[in-house]
């Protein structure tokens, strides 16, 4: 509960792939537990939030732009009225433009507003990156994805999204020059090696869930990684079907039954990683960006430092190209996809066959019914008492009667 007894938003706006999947699952599954202790999270659907960032930036998503228009205005109506602390929570938020912020934070209304917003080093951001480009249809190749990158004068859909998802100040400025320092809240992603609930409780310092008593923290959600030659299939599937898997079948059956639900869970794989020779130009970037972020002042729930990365240490020689993985590798990731594919296969030809069957029961029952004469002679009196005021109070008398009847009986 805010303590001040005004209402307070967190606006948590990204980045991408700093545990924003399990954040926002942890906050739908226990929306009515934290109302209770003056936490709001409105939200109807689980992507509710995503909808409505959708709708703010005025952003095309495979279709699901339609369904979002007018759902910015919707959750922030459901924020104005909430009492206490109410969160908002998208990654792509980190995109928006300050015409869009400017609209975001008025739309509040008289509420305290706090920005959140989670990071993570570079040198594991860039490869997680390319990652989730390929899950969403990409073709690039790693090679050109970096290049891209390091161009900021090169024309790219990519890497204009990447820099504006990615770059930590240029967010902070676009998001919080209307803030105090001490509302904007960086929440930084543990360094490798770190507990595995560590994320989790600098998340919940920073919204206020620390303490707060019956939360179910079971991890259902997640934006698992893949590795090496698994990405290096989906990036070969996607040249191979794209153009004849129209968008609506490619999110079910390449990005969550093959990328999330199997090629995840490969544990034998290489890791995605920058190449060995990268990393210092990353390393320098980051470095300026930690300067920067402690000359300002703002709130850092973590350590700044864990924005530097830590160097992998792997030689030139030892480092697993994606863009040139084993074929034996791939070969097994393939196995492990078909296998995937044929399991669902199965599974839906068992539904076509059960939906069929119930359409031939229904079908029979349907005839055998037109078949008796009381049937059709009944049908023929209720056609012709529907006809008139009279007939249709005579029906609902009935209707009612057979009901209580039939409610008696049970």
């Amino acid at each position: 509960m805010n303590a001040t007894g005004r209402r307070k938003v967190l606006v948590h706006v990204g980045t991408p792939k700093t545990g924003t999947s399990h954040l926002q699952d942890v906050l739908f599954r226990n929306q009515e537990v934290l109302a209770e202790q003056g936490v709001h999270y409105p939200a109807d659907r689980f992507d509710a939030h995503f909808l409505a960032a959708l709708d703010l930036m005025q952003l095309p998503w495979a279709g699901l732009e339609q369904q979002a228009i007018g759902a910015w205005d919707r959750l922030a109506a459901q924020v104005r009225e909430a009492d206490g602390t109410s969160i908002v929570s998208h990654e792509i938020l980190a995109k928006a433009s300050r015409t869009q912020v400017d609209r975001a934070l008025e739309s509040f209304g008289d509420a305290e507003v706090h920005l959140v917003l989670s990071v993570r080093d570079l040198v594991r951001q860039i490869p997680a990156e390319w990652q989730e480009n390929v899950k969403h249809r990409a073709q690039i190749s790693f090679a050109d994805f970096l290049d891209t990158i390091r161009d900021p004068g090169r024309s790219s859909r990519i890497g204009s999204w990447f820099w504006s998802v990615q770059e930590i100040p240029d967010i902070i400025n676009r998001w919080g020059a209307a803030l105090p320092p001490d509302r904007i809240h960086l929440v930084t992603v543990p360094a490798p090696g770190a507990p595995r609930d560590e994320l989790w409780r600098r998340f919940s310092h920073t919204f206020g869930l620390d303490g707060l008593e019956g939360l179910d923290l079971t991890p259902e959600r997640a934006n698992p990684s893949m590795g090496v030659p698994e990405t290096s299939l989906v990036r070969r599937i996607n040249r191979r079907v794209a153009k004849s898997l129209p968008s609506e079948h490619y999110r079910p059956l390449v990005r969550e039954l093959l990328a999330h639900q199997t090629l995840s869970q490969s544990s034998e794989s290489p890791r995605l990683s920058l190449p060995p020779e990268q990393e210092e130009w990353v390393r320098a970037l980051s470095a300026s960006w930690v300067e920067e972020i402690g000359a300002r002042g703002y709130d850092v729930v973590g350590d700044v430092s864990d924005l530097l990365g830590v160097p992998s240490g792997v030689a030139q020689d030892d480092w697993v190209d994606p863009d040139r993985p084993s074929a034996r590798s791939v070969a097994r990731a393939s196995l492990d996809a078909i296998e995937a594919l044929l399991l669902e296969a199965a599974r839906l030809r068992e539904v076509e066959a059960d939906l069929a069957r119930q359409l031939h029961d229904t079908r029979e029952a349907l005839d055998r019914a037109h078949l008796r004469p009381s049937y059709r002679v009944r049908e023929k009196v209720v056609r012709g008492m529907e006809q008139s005021a009279p007939g249709r109070a005579g029906l609902g008398v009935y209707r009612r009667l057979r009901n209580g009847v039939n409610s008696f009986s049970a």
